[in-house]
């Protein structure tokens, strides 16, 4: 049986950039159980989605998520990324700031 989460690639890969602005593809794909590879495509869609802008850091690159972006979600079309960072933050017991 193939194992499957309730959080898809694109959100798991937009948590961990709220977490860690700094990380790197390879720590990412790691921690989501995919490759560099799959970890990239997802970063170009989200930076092409404008979910993520991406900058420079002498030779590494950093993140920004907007917050206020609206879930790509047919059920919760008008929520925002915020919220559903707020809510898995809660249980985690902090709250993202970004």
């Amino acid at each position: 049986m193939t194992p499957w989460t309730f959080l898809t690639n694109h959100a798991q890969v937009l948590l961990l950039l709220i977490e860690e602005p700094g990380a790197r593809t390879r720590e990412l794909a790691e921690k989501v159980g995919i490759t560099e590879r799959a970890v990239q495509r997802i970063i170009a869609e989200l930076i092409a989605a404008e979910y993520l802008t991406r900058t420079r850091e002498g030779r590494r690159n950093r993140y920004e998520v907007d917050l206020e972006r609206t879930l790509r979600c047919p059920i919760y079309p008008d929520d925002l990324v915020k919220r559903l960072v707020e809510g898995l933050s809660e249980s985690k017991g902090s709250v993202a700031a970004a």
